[in-house]
């Protein structure tokens, strides 16, 4: 769907309280603080903003944040998770403005994190943004997958096929899906107004998967690193516009 003018600056508004949920929680990790006093950090942010979670009771998902350390993927609950020195974590939220959504996710590290986790981080960043490069007028929306694709696999790692991205406005979550990988189709055209969630998960080992008893966690099944970065982006006139950076 496109969005016209006033539905684009509602979501401006709405990113940039994600993207301030972002600059609060980073500056907070360090080794010792809980994953729940992360979540309560963004809750404060969300309040103090006048805005609402879209996270919180989302199918019943209890909190503001997602907090998924080292080996989960995705859509870790917080709780009383005490992050060590050499952890990752990967810290997903959104917010919104007059009915309408941000979503974001980012990746960090604890302390000093070993060079491979490093690695993984900076080249799961680099991916997203090298699918951001793709959304631009007239283009098609599976490019977005196929790079993001290509930069993790050329680093040696792997992309996530079961949990995607996403078209993003009235709702968290609308059609179509955003894959993050090329899954051997071109895809709709992209035109000015749409705005979507690009969202790459990056695993160093398999790309398999398996949730925990919460029903939420995702996991990596063997066990090894997993980041996760995304962003709200609107096709313009003037290229990608990124609504959640700070």
């Amino acid at each position: 769907m496109r969005r016209n003018a006033r539905e684009l600056d509602l979501m401006r508004k709405a990113g940039k309280v994600v993207a301030e949920m972002h600059e609060k929680t980073r500056a907070a990790i360090r080794p010792g603080i809980t994953t729940m006093e992360l979540n309560n950090i963004a809750a404060e942010v969300i309040e103090r903003r006048g805005a609402r979670s879209n996270f919180l009771n989302y199918h019943g998902f209890p909190a503001v944040i997602c907090a998924s350390p080292n080996d989960m993927i995705v859509h870790g609950i917080p709780g009383n998770y005490v992050l060590q020195e050499g952890d990752i974590i990967s810290i997903d939220c959104g917010a919104i403005i007059e009915g309408y959504h941000g979503d974001a996710a980012y990746t960090a590290g604890v302390g000093e994190i070993s060079p491979i986790a490093k690695k993984l981080i900076e080249t799961t960043e680099r991916s997203l943004y090298a699918g951001v490069d793709q959304m631009v007028i007239g283009n098609r929306l599976n490019e977005i997958g196929r790079a993001v694709q290509q930069v993790a696999e050329s680093a040696g790692f792997h992309v996530v096929r079961e949990y995607v991205g996403h078209a993003i406005g009235t709702a968290m979550h609308e059609q179509p899906q955003v894959p993050n990988y090329w899954p051997g189709s071109l895809g709709p055209t992209l035109k000015e107004g749409m705005v979507f969630a690009v969202e790459p998960m990056v695993n160093v080992g398999t790309i398999d998967t398996y949730t925990l008893e919460d029903g939420w966690s995702v996991m990596t099944a063997d066990g090894s690193l997993s980041a996760h970065f995304e962003h709200t982006i609107a096709i313009t006139d003037n290229g990608p516009e990124i609504f959640t950076l700070g």
